[in-house]
């Protein structure tokens, strides 16, 4: 049976509705304050904890064949609210300019020994080319965990101190999933609904555009904005698809 927080929540919304992306980041601003009441903090409490929004897309592709993969990574106009611990992959001049762009972590093959030992204190990597041979044999680490480089999503560059930035600022990459799936982050509860909506809009650009030249019938067929723990709600992909 579901939580007092979670029910007060879903008396806001109708399930059997899909509405526009105006309404939805509204409704969604509107359930999580009424989850926020049933659990409003008492005086020498934690402040209550600022969920993460996410959304879930549901495309027409298989992803099972190569040409059908929609994957990408996009910068969020406002950001995800989240601090991003970045290490590096670099030597010499691009090491340095991994730093001055606020690379939390920055080494070669010690970074690559020490990562092999265990250390994963990091949320992304990125890698200058000539270092691919060292993350390669961290393939077993990296990979299950989201955190290899990839140049098709711009980490793996020589151009680090600009993908160091961008993953600081608000990057976020996708990828979609056996079911044809792409979750991803697009703020904080706190954002106000136009920022989340303009964030929405940022991601949505980028994976309409990445729609595969082999994907027939219906490319966006279902579209759902959530908080952590909160209920969903399924918005109207016409109100999206341009």
């Amino acid at each position: 049976m579901a939580g007092k927080a979670y029910q007060a929540a879903a008396k806001v919304i109708d399930k059997t509705k899909r509405v526009s992306v105006e309404e939805a980041f509204l409704l969604l601003k509107q359930s999580y304050d009424e989850r926020q009441k049933v659990h409003a903090p008492r005086k020498g409490d934690r402040k209550t904890m600022d969920e993460t929004v996410e959304v879930a897309i549901n495309l027409g592709v298989n992803p099972k064949y190569a040409d059908q993969m929609v994957r990408g990574a996009v910068v969020l106009p406002h950001g995800t609210g989240k601090t991003v611990r970045v290490a590096v992959f670099a030597k010499g001049e691009r090491a340095k300019e991994a730093e001055e762009a606020g690379a939390d972590i920055v080494g070669a093959e010690d970074l690559g020994d020490k990562v092999a030992g265990g250390f994963l204190d990091f949320d992304a990597t990125v890698a200058t080319p000539d270092m691919m041979g060292v993350v390669g044999r961290l393939g077993r680490v990296l990979g299950p965990r989201g955190l290899m480089p990839n140049p098709k999503v711009g980490t793996v560059t020589m151009d680090v101190a600009k993908a160091v930035r961008e993953l600081k600022g608000g990057r976020v990459e996708f990828r979609v999933e056996k079911a044809g799936i792409v979750h991803a982050r697009l703020g904080k509860a706190s954002f106000a609904p136009e920022k989340l909506r303009e964030n929405l809009s940022a991601l949505m650009d980028v994976i309409i555009k990445a729609k595969p030249a082999t994907a027939k019938g219906t490319y966006l067929k279902g579209i759902a904005v959530t908080t952590t723990m909160g209920p969903s709600i399924r918005i109207d992909v016409n109100t999206v698809a341009k």
